[in-house]
């Protein structure tokens, strides 16, 4: 939200934004939201989503972006959620190579794309976004548990 959205919504944003994402989900797209969820109790810590259809994305690509709440960060939340994402995307889509934007300062969201697979595959100029690229053949392997302490 900081990088690419100026900062938080108003309650009023978000929930748009919310109603947006189901009504999104009901007709299959062209983004697909999941909600983020951690602690006990389980609450939303934040969101990550999948663009099928995107301005310079090639068909059978997938631009994943990801945010969270500050106390949800650092405890490896972000780069599951991005590896979870990035098997939905090849099973149940087809999606054979994922996209993830970021600014080139923000260095919390270049190591959950570091971490997750994905490799630099062109850097933006002047005021543009990094690409970072991962091929998405054998995303359907299992994966590994949810572990805190994974540092993003």
């Amino acid at each position: 939200v900081r990088w690419l959205n100026g900062g938080p919504g108003t309650h009023e944003t978000v929930e748009a934004h919310v109603r947006a994402c189901m009504a999104a989900w009901q007709a299959g797209g062209p983004t697909i939201t999941f909600g983020i969820c951690a602690g006990v109790p389980e609450r939303l810590v934040g969101t990550v989503d999948a663009h099928l259809e995107l301005a310079g994305l090639e068909p059978g690509q997938a631009n994943i972006a990801y945010g969270l709440y500050p106390e949800a960060r650092g405890r490896g939340l972000a780069s599951r959620a991005v590896a979870l994402m990035c098997t939905f995307l090849a099973t149940r889509h087809g999606v054979r190579e994922a996209i993830i934007r970021t600014e080139p300062a923000n260095a919390a969201s270049v190591a959950v794309a570091l971490r997750t697979g994905f490799r630099l595959a062109r850097r933006g100029g002047e005021g543009e976004l990094n690409w970072y690229v991962r091929d998405l053949a054998g995303a359907s392997a299992p994966i590994a548990p949810y572990s805190a302490g994974n540092g993003d």
